[in-house]
């Protein structure tokens, strides 16, 4: 069992609690106003706020919006010493009808961004390539999904790898792309979403790499 916190209890982060908390974590969801959350509690996960929560857990994943992601973890930079951060936001200026229109990092990404700021924190960018319901259940797709892995430490790799199986992606679907200049690759592929979305509704799908 790991300590897992979890920054954002939006449709991404409690969605990725349930899941690890199924799997035999305990997770903290660190919600900007705790107040009033005690109603979605469930076995093994509890709810904080954001330093609280980065502060007592072991491994912490960002589950904020991306736009505002680098000011928010920027200023917990104490609390994330030493750890892991698994980012999966993507940060992207709206277009006119709401969907992503554009990246706040061109030329860059929030995970390089992310890692810059957090020196002493080991960043790893994965699960930011699909629509939130396929990062829990990505067998529920009817061709094989590929997640991808960014990150400079390979040892936090390896530990995030292992959450991805408890969250049912099996070896074969993980491809580890590098360091973590590689996120700035996946990152830009949100840019495909906003068309499928358009064209499709709003349908489990995940960018995926065929063999």
């Amino acid at each position: 069992m790991t300590n897992i916190g979890i920054l954002g209890n939006g449709r991404v982060g409690t969605n990725l609690a349930g899941k690890l908390a199924a799997a035999g974590h305990h997770v903290t969801l660190g919600a900007r106003n705790p107040e009033g959350t005690e109603a979605l509690a469930a076995p093994r996960i509890t709810f904080a706020d954001q330093r609280t929560t980065a502060r007592t857990t072991d491994i912490v994943i960002n589950a904020t919006p991306g736009g505002s992601s680098l000011d928010r973890l920027t200023g917990l930079r104490t609390e994330l010493s030493g750890k892991i951060l698994i980012d999966v936001s993507n940060a992207t200026r709206d277009g006119d009808d709401g969907l992503p229109g554009d990246l706040c990092h061109p030329g860059s990404s929030l995970a390089e961004k992310l890692q810059a700021a957090l020196p002493d924190t080991r960043v790893v960018k994965t699960l930011n390539t699909m629509l939130f319901m396929v990062m829990t259940a990505p067998e529920t797709l009817a061709t094989p999904p590929t997640v991808y892995v960014s990150g400079d430490d390979d040892d936090a790799k390896k530990t995030v790898t292992g959450l991805l199986g408890d969250l049912g992606w099996r070896p074969g679907w993980i491809e580890d792309l590098g360091g973590i200049g590689t996120a700035r690759a996946t990152e830009a592929m949100i840019l495909v979403v906003p068309h499928i979305l358009r064209r499709h509704g709003f349908q489990p799908f995940a960018v995926s790499l065929a063999r």
